[in-house]
């Protein structure tokens, strides 16, 4: 069920959820609280997409664009810092910020390209997880891209147990990453002199820039700008400038560390792609199963393809948790909307599911390696509506106060974007120039190809001098702990008349009672809800007649009895069926103007198996809702 909110906090759930304040911690202990958001945004910098550009580059020209990856690395390192100190220092994440800046038309035109990128995200997410399971158990490619919709809800079981939980498993996965690519390169060993050679810039054709754009799109990923505003934000930190400090240093070293890291996957691949095939005259070697297929002839080894297998399966995973995370933030920022996470998840994994099975369907398996790095160089093309408004928000000094980015970080940042903007400028009017003159299709190109480009680079060039022409606007900021509060005598006093609680027959119903008490006294119109979920409620509803029904009757009359000896106005009403429904049904008829909820207390797990009523019910009214725990 939709529903808008007033502006919220980033990634609610788990917001402020990792103390750093304590003053136990010091030294590493602190260094190890700040650390874990960079881990899951080095995971875009590592996945499936990724693995189909290195392949492509390694196979057709050797160690060559070895130097794109670290130019690629040295700006992820750059941008994400920016997207990190955002977050920290202004308590919004990147598609917030938008919204305070740009009017409504551009932020939703923001918004559709940042889902674009998202689902291109998850396009390889899905094509590397489906080659994976193929690789090692020999399933249908067809099949495996249907499998990957069963992880669809793998997230949602993981934010149950916390934000902690979702970075050990990410880590975990990272680690297996990792340990698959060192034990290639000792198995491949390469040449060091030759590699060293790769880090001399030079592009020897056309499709080497293909290749190198979308190297880069494939490392420094847009939807990873978003996320990282907002992971920075799990941490708990005091709003003062010596802790903002601290926490900015330690997000620094976290980034550096984990996108390194990154980098460290990344040149792996490439160099085994380098080493094994452009040695051997394999020169079009672009595709994750060929790659896995020529593996164990050229290096005489059958290790070597089944990690590479388990490291493309680990990528998948690991980029596909992140891929909805950032879905999340983006639609929320946007556009302050907020839909059920399944929802969400399952519409994101749907649209990178159709044009894999497409593509599979009409061209076959063989067309997917494409279709990777294809994939790539959308998320290359999308990278500069989310870094000039970055770079923007962080030189404000209005957003950012003391915490505003120095005038050579200013200059880095902005010649990162110009390498970007540049270089996918130049792509896209190669293949502008090679469609006009050589495409059969006139209208198509003049009707619609051309007149969106120039849409789309007009929109960039709006969004590049909008915050300099509107520097005077006041923008909004995190408050500090002592930041100014309305007077208490002004705030006006609310008066509830008619108030649903809603009752279990367990210990908490003495809390529930009692809190609603407080809200109406005396004066108040009182009723008492229970909802009867038995197997025979469920089926039969209000038809059944059964023991439980009669005992429970009894239970809900005797607490209104009592309360009505103490000269409280109270009613009755038994629903059945699921709980959500039923309460905020019977709620709604009362007309009430305030609903009391016993929190259950069961979290993780137990969410999963009993459900959460709360939650449910407070997205079905529009009244207050009070939850008593």
């Amino acid at each position: 069920m939709n529903q808008r909110h007033e502006p919220h906090r980033s990634l609610s759930e788990v917001h402020g959820s990792i103390d750093t304040t304590s003053t136990k911690l010091k030294g590493f202990r602190r260094l190890f609280a700040f650390l874990g958001p960079a881990y899951l945004v080095s995971v875009g910098y590592m996945d499936p997409g990724n693995w189909a550009t290195d392949i492509a580059g390694g196979s057709r020209y050797g160690y060559t664009l070895i130097w794109v990856l670290l130019m690629s690395n040295l700006m992820a390192v750059l941008l994400q810092s920016l997207s990190a100190r955002l977050g920290i220092v202004s308590g919004h994440d990147l598609a917030q910020a938008s919204r305070q800046t740009y009017s409504r038309p551009i932020n939703l035109f923001l918004y559709l390209l940042a889902e674009i990128a998202i689902a291109a995200t998850d396009l390889a997410e899905v094509l590397g997880m489906a080659i994976g399971i193929q690789l090692l158990f020999g399933l249908p490619l067809m099949w495996g891209v249907c499998i990957t919709v069963l992880d669809t809800f793998l997230l949602l079981f993981l934010i149950n147990f916390g934000m902690r939980k979702i970075e050990a498993f990410i880590i975990c996965l990272i680690g297996i990453i990792g340990m698959a690519f060192l034990a290639e390169m000792i198995i491949v060993q390469p040449v060091t002199g030759e590699i060293l050679q790769g880090f001399v810039p030079s592009l020897p054709d056309e499709t080497a820039l293909y290749i190198a754009i979308g190297i880069i799109g494939a490392t420094v990923m847009p939807h990873n700008l978003y996320l990282h505003s907002s992971l920075v934000q799990t941490r708990k930190v005091e709003q003062n400038p010596t802790s903002i400090r601290r926490a900015l240093k330690y997000n620094l070293i976290d980034s550096t560390i984990a996108l390194n890291l990154a980098f460290f996957v990344n040149a792996a691949i490439l160099i085994l792609a380098a080493a094994t095939f452009y040695r051997n005259g394999l020169f079009e070697v672009a595709d994750i199963k060929d790659a896995h297929a020529f593996l164990e002839p050229l290096l005489g080894s059958k290790l070597a393809p089944a990690l590479f297998a388990i490291a493309l399966i680990a990528a998948g995973q690991s980029s596909t948790i992140t891929g909805t995370l950032a879905g999340q933030i983006v639609m929320e920022g946007y556009l302050n909307l907020r839909i059920a996470p399944w929802m969400r998840r399952l519409i994101t994994r749907l649209i990178a599911i159709v044009p894999a099975l497409l593509t599979i369907f009409y061209y076959g398996e063989a067309a997917t390696g494409k279709l990777l790095v294809l994939s790539q160089v959308i998320l290359s093309l999308q990278l500069g509506f989310a870094v000039i408004p970055l770079i923007h928000f962080v030189s404000d000094r209005q957003r950012m106060g003391e915490f505003v980015i120095s005038n050579w970080v200013k200059v880095l940042a902005w010649i990162s974007s110009l390498i970007i903007v540049g270089l996918n400028a130049r792509l896209v009017t190669s293949y502008l120039y090679d469609w006009m003159t050589t495409s059969g299709h006139p209208l198509v190109i003049y009707g619609l190809v051309l007149p969106l480009t120039i849409s789309v680079g007009a929109l960039l060039v709006y969004i590049t001098i909008r915050p300099w022409l509107s520097k005077h606007k006041p923008v909004p900021r995190k408050q500090s702990n002592h930041a100014h509060q309305e007077p208490l005598e002004a705030m006006a006093h609310e008066s509830y008349r008619k108030i649903a609680v809603a009752l279990d027959f367990s210990a908490k119903d003495q809390r529930s009672l009692s809190a609603a008490l407080t809200q109406g006294g005396l004066e108040a119109e009182y009723l008492l809800i229970h909802v009867l979920e038995s197997a025979g409620a469920m089926m039969m509803s209000s038809d059944i007649s059964d023991l439980e029904l009669q005992s429970d009757r009894k239970l809900l009359e005797a607490y209104c009895q009592q309360l009505r000896d103490k000269g409280y106005r109270v009613d009755s009403m038994i629903g059945f069926g699921r709980p959500s429904k039923a309460i905020s049904d019977m709620a709604i008829a009362f007309n009430a103007d305030l609903l009391v909820l016993g929190a259950h207390g069961h979290k993780g797990y137990k969410d999963f198996v009993y459900g959460s009523t709360v939650d449910a019910v407070r997205h079905r009214v529009k009244m207050p809702v009070l939850i008593v725990r």
